[in-house]
């Protein structure tokens, strides 16, 4: 039978696409955004930057961005390694869409892609940002003609029709719209990690971000079990990978939280996932289930590395809890 034998937890976030001489521009952006405080209230900049009253001053130096900036791209280069030379057979990546191909008319709890391929595009020449922020975004993309990455169909039917014997109402799809490709969940897997290695993928989709049918922490564990089931009783002896794409903490910086998230992977402790506030797993912060999602898939394999880097890119305590991890 087929065999689930790597998991990997990757941030995803624009800082790990820009040079280290970009990491401050990024406060051009977070003035104009809405916000959450740790508490997940809405609020300001202004209201952040109040409440944080100059605590993170320290993080925000030249010498500690230079430090935390050449880490993470140590980490990202590490799980691109680990993942490029593991012979996996198929790759399931579970990530977030962020209205990149799914919006209000039709916007799925749970999907799962089960076409023979799916496209990556350019970034779209409507982009709105300053020309930093479109180069970083750019990055998880094709740089300038679509390319169709292959999806392991056969899998990914069979993953579907488990979970609807396993009463998942999961949605599904089999192609995308003409001009759109996959977001940047799935195109930094592509781009940034595999970078020209060839693997099927299997594309698992999670609104995370949207109310009001996003999963809760308990169904993603879950999704994640049955995920493994799956394999599990696909025929062959298919070595397969699973990644979650996204997190931790952002646009607020929430170490506590992260903290309880990295604590409960480690210690497989599913009901301390179960039991997070929903109220905190919005905006940024949402993307933790994809996290709790492949925790789920892999509870037989041990935590090998798990490394985390707290990346405050203003005065507010805005940036993104980074952390990179593996399991075999």
């Amino acid at each position: 039978m087929a065999h689930i034998v790597l998991g990997i937890g990757t941030s995803h976030t624009p800082m790990l696409n820009a040079p280290l001489s970009d990491w401050p521009k990024f406060i051009e952006r977070d003035r104009g955004r809405a916000h959450l405080d740790k508490e997940g209230n809405p609020v300001t900049y202004d209201e952040l930057e109040k409440k944080v009253a100059g605590a993170v001053d320290h993080e925000i130096t030249p010498e500690v961005f230079a430090l935390r900036h050449a880490r993470a791209a140590a980490e990202v280069e590490k799980l691109s390694g680990i993942l490029r030379s593991a012979e996996l057979d198929q790759l399931v990546i579970i990530g977030d869409d962020q209205k990149e191909l799914y919006n209000t008319d039709n916007m799925p709890s749970v999907l799962v892609f089960h076409g023979e391929s799916i496209r990556n595009v350019p970034l779209s020449d409507s982009y709105v940002g300053p020309d930093w922020a479109r180069k970083s975004s750019a990055r998880y993309y094709e740089p300038e003609k679509p390319r169709d990455y292959p999806v392991d169909a056969k899998l990914a039917l069979h993953l579907i029709e488990h979970l609807v014997e396993r009463e998942f109402d999961v949605s599904i799809a089999d192609s995308i719209a003409d001009g759109y490709g996959e977001g940047h969940a799935f195109g930094f897997v592509h781009n940034r990690l595999l970078n020209g290695t060839v693997v099927p993928v299997l594309p698992v989709f999670l609104n995370t971000y949207y109310p009001p049918n996003q999963p809760t922490p308990r169904r993603c564990h879950r999704l994640g079990q049955e995920i493994r089931k799956a394999v599990e009783s696909f025929p062959g002896n298919s070595r397969v990978g699973i990644i979650a794409s996204g997190g931790l903490s952002h646009f607020t910086v929430d170490e506590e939280l992260d903290g309880r998230i990295i604590r409960a992977l480690k210690e497989r402790d599913a009901q301390a996932l179960y039991d997070l506030p929903r109220k905190q797993l919005n905006s940024g912060n949402s993307e933790i289930r994809n996290w709790i999602c492949m925790a789920g898939a892999v509870e037989h394999l041990n935590v090998k590395s798990l490394e985390y880097i707290p990346a405050y890119r203003t005065a507010a305590g805005t940036g993104t809890g980074l952390c990179f991890a593996v399991w075999s």
